[in-house]
């Protein structure tokens, strides 16, 4: 036997049922909690020396602490029904056993652990008052997205130009998806009045389009707003090209790095931008924020994968046909309405030598291109001259550093 390892162990169950078992004691009144500091304490080293003596007397030793915590149970149910005490200690004696196979693991998950029941109020409050049903709906169906969803798809390509993958495509969709619940979290903790460059920002992500249209709106409607309304749509717009950096990153990393310093001249311009209008904006008056109970639009990510599904199978069709010339024409005419689908179009052509890699990322640029016009033409129909003309500015100055920052780098 190795004793300095079995010391080692024993040392981490100890700590483990000292920190567990501190932590359920200090969360009660005294004489209320039936198993707090010594308890713990007992049962972590009651589970690391019955696992050192073998699997046999540890087993021995669930059992019966599975016995004792089933009848002080029934004892205490009808007072307190809650079962985290009696699951916690059962989960010392399981770590502590643990801890002398994998010191370091064990008390890892015992740290988890002792959080997990320290928090119990923040969490109850979070989950029953915080927490609509919607968002709650909204987390269930991101979570079987990613977890039950995406590992049953074929990794491997579908169609006869080896261009549409279902595993690749759910995952751009599980990420449109979790940016959404990620904005829609940030945006209920600083709320629409306060942190209105965030919430400009993380509505972006839902659809910059529809956050143009509906600034553009409230610029409509109370025209001493239209800065502070422009400030709000540029960091929308910003948060839109970022979300089209990841989606161009999963599809293609070679391009990515081609496409780098315009792709950061254009953002760095739009929090530039952004900034000026809103610090020469009217904040005096309330800004109400277009928001939806939802924490992302199901309908909307659906959409953009389906989108993103046909303009694939077509631009891989059209590079048959006409080769990545193409794709290319494809790519930036869907850029006008939809970029993140653009973004997986253009990666597809041939990046295996410079020239195709140098036209590709001028193809990148050019969807930009699209997208901006398409937004300042909304901004004109939705806000009037006066919204128009701050978009035009701004979203101007962005493309304009993304063409000169690509002229030089390449």
């Amino acid at each position: 036997m190795n004793w300095d390892a079995t010391l080692i162990g024993l040392l981490t169950a100890l700590g483990i049922g000292l920190l567990i078992g501190t932590v359920r004691e200090r969360l009660h009144r005294p004489g209320v909690v039936k198993a707090g500091v010594r308890t713990h304490a007992v049962v972590a080293i009651l589970g690391a020396i019955s696992f050192s003596l073998g699997i046999g007397v540890f087993i021995s030793a669930l059992l019966t602490t599975g016995f004792m915590i089933a009848i002080a149970y029934r004892q205490s149910a009808p007072e307190d029904p809650g079962m985290t005490g009696e699951f916690t200690l059962f989960l010392t004696l399981v770590l502590s056993g643990f801890a002398i196979q994998n010191p370091a693991l064990a008390a890892a998950i015992g740290v988890v652990v002792a959080c997990l029941v320290f928090i119990k109020k923040p969490l109850r409050k979070f989950s029953q008052e915080v927490l609509t049903e919607k968002e709650l709906e909204d987390a269930l169906m991101l979570c079987a997205s990613a977890l039950v969803v995406l590992p049953l798809l074929p990794t491997q390509a579908i169609d006869r130009w080896n261009a549409l993958q279902p595993y690749g495509m759910w995952k751009i969709l599980i990420l449109i998806m979790g940016v959404g619940m990620a904005g829609h979290i940030l945006m209920r903790i600083f709320g629409p009045q306060r942190g209105l460059p965030l919430a400009g920002f993380f509505t972006g992500f839902i659809s910059s389009t529809a956050a143009v249209a509906a600034f553009g709106r409230t610029a409509h409607e109370k025209p001493e707003r239209a800065l502070l309304a422009s400030a709000a749509a540029m960091f929308s717009v910003l948060s839109s090209l970022l979300l089209f950096t990841l989606v161009l990153a999963m599809s293609s990393e070679q391009l990515v790095r081609s496409v780098a310093w315009p792709l950061f001249a254009a953002g760095i311009t739009l929090i530039s931008v952004g900034i000026y209008f809103l610090r020469h904006a009217d904040i005096t008056h309330d800004f109400e924020l277009p928001t939806s109970h939802h924490a992302f639009k199901p309908s909307h990510a659906l959409l953009i994968a389906a989108t993103i599904s046909a303009v694939t199978l077509c631009a891989a069709w059209l590079r048959e046909l006409f080769g990545d010339s193409g794709i290319l024409a494809t790519s930036i005419i869907v850029g006008f309405t939809e970029i993140h689908a653009a973004a997986v179009s253009i990666s597809q052509m041939g990046l295996t030598e410079h020239p195709q890699l140098t036209l590709a990322s001028w193809g990148v640029v050019a969807i930009l291109g699209a997208s901006v016009t398409s937004k300042i033409t909304l901004a004109y129909l939705s806000g009037g001259k006066k919204y128009g003309q701050h978009m035009t500015i701004g979203l101007g100055l962005a493309i304009t550093a993304a063409v000169v920052s690509m002229y030089f780098a390449h």
